[in-house]
């Protein structure tokens, strides 16, 4: 008899989730497959639900935030044991475009994504590839290790990777859910001083200055650039980040840059970029980039920081509903119940 597991599915054409039993998967050569402990629910789940983000295939079971432990191993498999608690990262390079012909997987041109390219793991179980998987330190709890594998390692790599925040750098960090409330965390880690937090929800803010931010303006006070002004001594941002990704938070941060001044893009949407005139641009030099996403090594580095306690992640974790309430779960997202960082789902 085959045996079965509950796992959601997503139909694309009619933009509906149901739950379903699915056989188990077999993993194929070089895979595995894991018995999931958490997954979160991210943004990008809602934006394939509501129509925001293109659907890629008909019919796919969502969720790429995974944490839990190796329960097969496909053929030509090394390395890894049968119980290991790892986490997989939600990207597959395609191995046939021009990058990866030439070995740089990590900026693969046609990236397969979890959750939208191959199914997900809001399930019981799901396969991938043991290229790119990272063990999981001792430590280090199952459900913080699920959100290192985007909610936080995306955050990682606007800060580290794309904004390159350093000591001393004045940052500003435009919404304080949880890829901005990360982002002010990672930018404490790495030496940015002040860091300044802007929302327009005081929960958030208040949340914000308790996790590492020096200041919390809301962004609708009318003297918000006098403020961050008297705040950064004169001298402004050098990095500011959106995290929301609309217009009227784009030209707000503008607004902020010092001379030579950064603007990292990390919040999607549909919207037009403001970002001032080209003399305020190029007079000033400022400079306006766009991240997404992150290397695989990152979710290695981010474990250890848990795993020495540089990096607290206890209030992370939001909410934890069981598989067959994920509906719910999306709902308390959608909805921004208890001002949420991550929602994660326990089969």
């Amino acid at each position: 008899m085959t045996r079965t597991m509950l796992a959601e599915r997503f139909y694309a054409d009619e933009r509906k989730i149901t739950l379903e039993e699915l056989p188990i998967p077999t993993p194929g050569p070089g895979q595995v497959r894991i018995k999931v402990a958490y997954c979160g629910i991210c943004h990008s789940d809602l934006s394939l639900i509501d129509g925001n983000f293109p659907a890629r295939i008909p019919v796919v079971t969502q969720g790429h935030e995974v944490s839990g432990h190796i329960d097969a191993l496909g053929p030509g498999v090394t390395g890894w044991s049968e119980g290991d608690a790892v986490i997989p990262s939600a990207g597959r390079a395609c191995l046939a475009c021009r990058n990866c012909r030439r070995g740089n997987f990590a900026d693969c041109l046609n990236l397969q994504l979890m959750a939208f390219d191959f199914d997900g793991g809001w399930a019981e179980y799901l396969v991938v590839n043991a290229t790119g998987l990272t063990r999981v330190p001792d430590g280090v709890p199952m459900d913080q290790a699920a959100i290192l594998a985007d909610a936080v390692s995306t955050p990682f790599g606007a800060v580290v990777r794309t904004a390159k925040v350093h000591l001393g750098n004045a940052v500003g960090v435009w919404g304080l859910g949880g890829v901005g409330t990360h982002i002010a965390q990672l930018s404490k880690l790495a030496g940015a001083v002040p860091i300044i937090a802007v929302d327009i929800n005081d929960a958030a803010l208040e949340r914000a200055t308790r996790l590492g931010a020096d200041f919390a303006f809301r962004a609708d006070d009318p003297d918000l650039l006098a403020k961050i002004e008297q705040a950064t001594g004169g001298r402004m941002i050098d990095v500011a980040f959106d995290a929301v990704g609309i217009s009227a938070t784009t030209a707000q941060a503008m607004k902020t840059l010092d001379v030579n001044g950064k603007l990292v893009s990390v919040g999607l949407s549909g919207q037009e970029m403001n970002i001032g005139t080209f003399n305020e641009v190029g007079l000033r030099r400022k400079q306006v980039m766009g991240h997404l996403g992150y290397k695989v090594q990152d979710i290695a580095m981010l474990a250890e920081l848990v795993a020495y306690k540089r990096l607290d992640l206890s209030e992370s974790i939001s909410a934890v509903v069981p598989l067959r309430e994920v509906e719910r779960g999306i709902k308390m997202l959608e909805s921004r119940e208890g001002n949420p960082i991550r929602i994660l789902v326990q089969p």
